[in-house]
């Protein structure tokens, strides 16, 4: 199936000194990391970001994958990066960042630093634990791409929002939350004041319960979910290339 305009894949080869893996969130597609993978490669980084199966196509497409097609997607541009560079970053939004929380989790060692804009590890709408019932006779809700301010932006992704989806991605999510305590890399969390997609109490739980000693948390007033795409963009790309930089610095200082 053709992929819609502006959702391909993003990469950049650049220093074999750091890399950083993009991870987009449920129904959208790297359009919405596009502008932040740019300005990481504008640092001379390895960027990757690549399009998660059954996203940027039609949402037909992503309702016949499961959260473990999404995440050996971006295991294998992890390890791309691993074997390209000496320290490796992962960023993420939304459901991206629940991705980047997994990898972090299971894959410790490999990664320097996690970066998340408005990570999600839960929900509390009251439909949200009835979905796999649901999804047999209401296949789809309104779609969740979107959610920016800033007037003449819009994410590239998906009108609709299959339920067998959000289903998985609540598997994923308990996973994820039982293991946070599993986490211990420098974290950069930025999370929206507003946010219509993901509940706020979901940065409030990773920050509470992931074990880092080095945790910032940035507070965006000006954006809504998909803040990559809104006003305080710049606000994120710039203080995670500080983030980088720092934890490069001081983790290659460690190193013989």
């Amino acid at each position: 199936m053709p992929v819609l305009p502006g959702a391909e894949p993003f990469e950049h080869d650049g220093s074999a000194d750091v890399g950083v893996l993009l991870c987009h969130g449920l129904t959208g597609s790297p359009h919405s990391l596009r502008p932040w993978g740019e300005r990481l490669a504008a640092e001379d980084y390895s960027v990757r970001c690549p399009r998660l199966p059954g996203h940027g196509t039609h949402w037909r497409e992503v309702a016949r994958t499961r959260w473990q097609d999404w995440y050996e997607c971006v295991e294998r541009s992890l390890d791309e990066l691993r074997d390209r560079c000496r320290t490796v970053f992962v960023a993420g939004l939304s459901m991206g960042g629940t991705l980047a929380l997994r990898l972090a989790e299971l894959r410790q060692s490999d990664i320097a630093g996690l970066m998340l804009v408005n990570p999600s590890v839960m929900t509390r709408r009251r439909l949200a634990a009835l979905t796999p019932w649901l999804a047999h006779v209401m296949p789809t809700t309104r779609g969740i791409a979107g959610g920016i301010a800033k007037p003449g932006v819009r994410e590239v992704g998906y009108d609709r929002l299959p339920l067998r989806s959000v289903a998985t991605l609540a598997e994923l999510w308990r996973l994820v939350r039982a293991d946070l305590g599993r986490v211990r890399q420098p974290v950069l969390l930025f999370h929206s004041v507003v946010d219509e997609v993901v509940e706020p109490v979901n940065s409030r739980i990773v920050l509470d319960s992931v074990r880092s000693t080095d945790v910032t948390d940035v507070v965006l007033t000006d954006s809504g979910h998909v803040a990559t795409l809104d006003y305080d963009a710049d606000i994120i790309f710039n203080r995670s290339v500080d983030f980088v930089r720092r934890v490069h610095a001081a983790q290659a200082g460690d190193r013989p």
